[in-house]
């Protein structure tokens, strides 16, 4: 709906063609896109706090091995099909429902590169072998991301106030009506929405304007089979770029077929789905630098090693 919407504003109303159509398209889309799934998830999530004692939830997690709740949410993100921004809501969701910060980005970091449209479009593209190698090394790097993260202790690193709910408040939450209860959650929700939303529109038109203005010849230029630095360059190209995995995918089977080696061109796409630019600047009303730059470090860590394992075995 909102793609075709968009398609049809940009090249039918406005008759734009060319590089700033596709930009434009791209800008229009994923921002109505991502502040629909910000608004519709937030919503949601505080809505259900309101019939649910968040206690609950932590009580299950804490009678499990903490390994348990990385597993657990990395799992969950192959089921959410969420490029880097949109994944964010959720994020944001895990975070207010107080779920500890290392799960939160085990989630954050496999839900854009281990969702169910990548696996099946990797699938289609290069079979059963690849996907399943890739399945195992996604989450691997989604668990042991957030391990430790986790273990780095950062929880001190959020800033936006997301303000915990007391028992005594909880169980004054139980008691509200049905139209109390959306009442509160969407003023949450827009006091939410108007802190971050401009980031989003900011992120997204990075994206759009790398989508629309670079092309696919200039990447593979660089990133070549002859270039031992090739792994370490796409992620680094792949880091400023925004797209989810559908997006991305057709793109990565046009690299390999001008030369890039597999192992290459897939830790190309996994810089672009989890580790964009514009997620960065989303994030940055919502954690510190400090602790952006240790989840984009230790997440390009995974991707460039998963890369050159590719490479190797393949």
């Amino acid at each position: 709906m909102w793609h075709e919407f968009s398609y049809n504003f940009v090249f039918n109303v406005l008759n734009l063609q060319g590089k700033l159509a596709d930009a434009l398209h791209f800008f229009i889309y994923d921002t109505i896109k991502i502040w629909f799934l910000l608004i519709t998830i937030i919503f949601a999530v505080s809505f259900l706090r309101t019939w649910v004692n968040t206690e609950y939830v932590r009580a299950h997690l804490q009678g499990k091995s903490a390994f348990y709740g990385h597993v657990a949410a990395s799992l969950f993100g192959i089921v959410t099909p969420f490029c880097s921004c949109s994944a964010i809501p959720l994020f944001l969701g895990f975070i207010q429902a107080r779920i500890p910060i290392g799960v939160t980005f085990s989630y954050l970091i496999s839900a854009p590169m281990n969702n169910e449209i990548a696996i099946a479009m990797l699938f289609g593209i290069f079979g059963f072998k690849i996907t399943l190698i890739y399945i195992v090394f996604g989450l691997s790097v989604a668990i042991f991301g957030g391990m430790l993260i986790e273990k780095l202790g950062m929880q001190k690193e959020i800033l936006l106030d997301v303000k915990p709910i007391d028992a005594e408040l909880e169980a004054d939450l139980v008691k509200l009506t049905f139209k109390d209860r959306c009442k509160e959650a969407w003023s949450y929700t827009l006091d939410i929405f108007k802190k971050i939303y401009i980031y989003v529109m900011l992120g997204v038109g990075v994206g759009a304007w790398i989508h629309g203005y670079i092309p696919t010849d200039f990447i593979a230029s660089y990133t070549g089979e002859d270039n031992p630095f090739a792994v370490i360059i796409a992620v680094l190209m792949g880091i400023p770029m925004y797209s989810n995995a559908a997006g991305v995918m057709p793109l990565v089977e046009v690299l390999t077929s001008k030369g890039m080696l597999l192992g290459t061109a897939l830790s190309f796409m996994m810089a672009v789905t989890a580790l964009s630019l514009p997620e960065a600047l989303i994030l940055k009303k919502i954690i510190s630098l400090k602790l952006i730059a240790v989840f984009f470090g230790i997440v390009g860590f995974g991707i460039i090693a998963i890369g050159y394992i590719f490479n190797i075995i393949l």
